[in-house]
């Protein structure tokens, strides 16, 4: 397998360098976390004179580390290996693991020749009180499973045949080391059950694990629905599952969503610039996860393009929402949907998802809701065909999937 290229990640570290935070890096796991910290960030240390004796570098899921989650032993013994005064370089996988960690880190931040880089998997990591803890020096680095562009970069073949890949199989890294499509299905079907759905089941004490399996098949099957708790609550019913209240989804969402497994998307009326609280939509951090969820069934390629493009935007660092313009028509109101509305700092973005614009009425009705918005921020149609990006009469960017992907400045074509 080739190199995979996460240089958007590298530069994030190298940009926080010596910053005097807590580096955080976060994210599903299996994502790459521990690879982008070494060998990828390491490497960088080293090729820039950083001697290896000054990064220290512990697994907390080895076993033969399991010692340091003892709070006391793993402070001791890092304290231990710094012995001058040039600067050292921490780096701890699964520091959650540790009891009491908070404590451990901030003592390390009174040692003015340390940078610490530390790795967990759920979101109650940085939860606010231990960002409080940490006496708001801990600075989040967010990593996600390959972008398209990144999975292209290791990928032994032309775009065309990755695009079929990584439609059906994701993003998770380990994925390409894969040869055949029996190999890859059961990867993805025994991470799912053996590292995400395990690791919740014990974290969080769960109880009705038939009510976690069929959740997570629910919103498997209507990825990109929109869909509340309540209704979520009453598809119980239709597979035959009793006596499972509201409260309980609930909660099972919430630890789905703190592994990271999935991220909620709340839709915002555009015109009236306010949040609408109900429904949502629920897209999954890696498509493949999702397609062998659901025995690779339900391929519908709108609704995994759709998930696709939600996740490059959050890689991209926009904040993403779905957008809802209410016009009138035929003297009724009406809701249109905008797929996506993102934003970043000062800019901002609406993008549409479908297959194809193969005639100017298919072309209009995507326009619609586009044409309905009444500023002047930019309007982008994402196809899946692999077409050169052009304008449409009315000044909207058409771009094919593969084209808006590769390309890293793809918004402001």
């Amino acid at each position: 397998m080739k190199t995979i290229v996460r240089d958007l990640y590298l530069n994030k570290l190298i940009s926080r360098k010596e910053n005097g935070m807590i580096k955080v890096v976060t994210g599903i796991r299996r994502s790459g976390k521990s690879y982008l910290l070494d060998p990828i960030f390491k490497n960088y240390l080293i090729k820039n004179g950083v001697s290896e004796d000054h990064i220290i570098k512990l697994d907390l899921e080895e076993r033969k580390n399991k010692k340091y989650l003892d709070p006391d032993v793993l402070d001791k013994y890092i304290r231990s290996l710094i012995s001058d005064n040039k600067m050292y370089y921490i780096i701890l996988d699964e520091i959650q693991k540790v009891s009491d960690f908070e404590s451990v880190l901030n003592g390390f931040l009174h040692i003015v020749n340390v940078d610490i880089y530390v790795t967990g998997s759920n979101s109650k990591f940085l939860s606010s009180d231990i960002i409080t803890e940490f006496r708001g020096r801990g600075d989040e680095i967010r990593v996600y499973p390959l972008s398209f562009k990144e999975f292209t970069s290791a990928y032994n073949g032309n775009s065309d045949s990755a695009w079929n890949e990584y439609l059906m199989y994701g993003g998770m890294p380990y994925i390409l080391t894969k040869k055949t499509d029996e190999e890859k299905s059961s990867y993805l079907n025994n991470l799912f059950e053996t590292v995400y759905l395990k690791d919740i089941i014990e974290r969080n004490n769960v109880q009705r694990i038939d009510v976690l399996n069929t959740l997570v098949n629910i919103l498997s099957s209507s990825v990109g629905s929109l869909t509340n708790p309540t209704k979520l609550t009453n598809s119980f019913l239709s597979n035959s599952i009793k006596d499972v209240n509201v409260q309980t989804v609930t909660s099972y969402i919430d630890y789905l969503l703190d592994a990271f497994l999935i991220k909620k998307v709340e839709r915002y009326d555009i015109k009236g610039k306010k949040y609408i609280s109900t429904p949502s939509k629920y897209y999954f951090t890696d498509i493949g996860l999702r397609n062998a969820r659901i025995n690779f069934r339900q391929l519908e390629e709108n609704h995994l393009i759709e998930n696709i493009i939600y996740n490059e935007l959050l890689i991209r660092g926009y904040n993403v929402d779905v957008g809802i313009v209410e016009i009138r028509d035929e003297n009724k109101r009406k809701q249109l949907e905008v797929d996506f509305v993102c934003n970043q700092s000062f800019k901002k973005y609406y993008i549409q998802c479908t297959l194809h614009l193969e005639e100017r009425e298919k072309t209009l009705q995507e326009e619609r809701p586009l044409m309905n918005i009444d500023d002047n921020f930019k309007k982008i149609i994402v196809v899946k065909d692999n077409i050169k990006h052009w304008y449409t009469e009315e000044g909207i960017l058409v771009i094919g999937i593969q084209e808006f992907l590769l390309d890293s400045n793809s918004l402001d074509l």
